[in-house]
């Protein structure tokens, strides 16, 4: 019994010295990407890197607009095609393509390009996400707290709640990529809104099915600035249990 107690001590003091060694996430990166783009696998492949780096939330959203090439995405939402529409208006570009990766909401580049995708991931600065955000599942359900805003920040945000598939391979059997087996991950398979947020410290609960819905093994959670549909800057953000 004793070497139990011991043993248990041990392993949670193991786990909350992990916890406050973790990093707080600095960048946001999100990828725009078909199965139907043969320009894709490059950037799919360094997403895959990106998602391993402490302190980075890489994120992968699969568009549907090239389907009409021969292939049928298998992971790709409309939605995803219209978020990315929305941020090429916020920018004023109108650029629509693939592989882009934008990062934190607000600064994009050509997926593939390591070296400028770099340059927006550091001039990001630290910290990047000025809004703290935290996860806990109670229950049935998901607990977000989110803190307040920094001194001359953004005051008004909303709090998205994104179920995210960790890994799939998918054989790709027809248009541009044919032949091939693509590793995708942290694929995106929806997004809720959870509420809105004022600029106050704030709570917000979610039903724990609409984090882990269907083949999603995890979630993350989103503060983003924004107004009149289009995306603005992501002000925070965090990973739930397990991701």
């Amino acid at each position: 019994m004793r070497f139990r107690i011991l043993f248990a001590a041990l392993a949670l003091a193991a786990f909350v010295e992990h916890a406050a060694a973790a990093p707080e996430p600095q960048a946001v990166v999100e990828l725009f990407t078909s199965q139907g783009c043969s320009s894709c696998p490059p950037a799919d492949a360094y997403l895959a890197e990106l998602a391993r780096r402490p302190g980075v939330i890489a994120l992968a959203l699969p568009v549907d607009y090239w389907d009409y090439l021969g292939w049928k995405d298998t992971l790709a939402q409309a939605a995803f095609s219209a978020r990315q529409r929305a941020y090429a208006s916020a920018r004023g570009d109108r650029q629509i393509y693939t592989p882009p990766m934008v990062v934190n909401g607000v600064a994009a580049a050509v997926g593939s390009d390591r070296a400028e995708v770099e340059r927006r991931i550091a001039g990001a600065g630290r910290p990047a996400l000025p809004v703290d955000v935290s996860v806990a599942e109670t229950g049935s359900g998901v607990t977000i707290e989110v803190g307040g805003a920094a001194a001359g920040g953004p005051k008004a945000a909303e709090v998205w709640l994104l179920p995210v598939m960790k890994r799939r391979e998918v054989a790709i059997g027809r248009g541009e990529n044919r032949g091939r087996s693509i590793a995708y991950v942290n694929v995106v398979r929806g997004m809720t809104r959870v509420g809105a947020w004022s600029g106050q410290p704030a709570r917000f609960e979610a039903p724990l099915a609409s984090a882990r819905p269907g083949d999603a093994e995890g979630y993350v959670v989103l503060v983003q600035a924004g107004a009149s549909g289009r995306p603005g800057p992501i002000l925070g953000a965090a990973k739930g249990p397990n991701f």
